[in-house]
């Protein structure tokens, strides 16, 4: 009665997003003048394709002047961006290695059902890769946030700020979303978490 064998095979495959952005910043209430400051935020990612490829949220990445890309065993790379998508919220990254990295497998028979078993794996607070554990809530969430995308997974998995972009996965260890907001008034998880469905993820791969 354990995930640790899930865990061990997912979480090797679920990375900590780092950005940096420049921002114009007012110098006082008082003043017209500005200045640059450099502002980070974090976010998680997921690798699907051994030669580097990683997929995350467009939120995580957009306007990002400088992106690094750290796995689950402290590896460190620098990283570009292949492509953005602002409807659906996610962006495709590519990391340079020389040896091939640790793959999440998508779900490809897309059986889950209300009430499965599921595990949403990332780095929620910048505290470092985390495992929470709940059940798919609900499927085919619609008008859910400000983004286009018509259909979510809805989990009571524990997703906080720094978990976009990480995984949502089975019990067999695949991949069926990528975690991408939350409903709270405080900021924090209040068992109502959002994913997009791995099938977007395939295709937008």
């Amino acid at each position: 009665l354990s995930f640790a064998p899930i865990v061990r095979e997912a979480a090797p495959a679920v990375v900590n997003v780092y950005t940096s952005r420049t921002v114009q910043q007012r110098v006082s209430f008082f003043s017209r003048r500005t200045r640059e400051r450099e502002q980070n935020s974090l976010g998680s990612g997921v690798i699907v394709d051994a030669s580097g490829v990683i997929v995350t949220n467009n939120h995580v990445v957009q306007g990002a002047d400088e992106l690094r890309v750290v796995l689950a065993d402290r590896r460190e790379f620098e990283a570009q961006i292949l492509l953005t998508d602002e409807a659906s919220d996610l962006a495709i990254l590519k990391v340079d290695t020389d040896e091939p990295l640790p793959v999440l497998p998508f779900d490809n028979v897309g059986d889950g059902e209300v009430g499965d078993l599921v595990l949403a794996i990332g780095n929620p607070f910048g505290v470092g890769q985390t495992v929470t554990s709940g059940i798919i809530s609900a499927l085919s969430r619609t008008d859910v946030g400000d983004s286009d995308f018509a259909s979510f997974i809805q989990t009571d998995a524990a997703i906080n700020p720094g978990n976009s972009g990480g995984a949502l996965v089975n019990m067999d260890g695949e991949l069926i979303g990528v975690n991408t907001m939350i409903f709270s008034r405080s900021g924090g998880s209040n068992g109502i978490g959002f994913a997009i469905p791995v099938d977007t993820v395939r295709r937008i791969t």
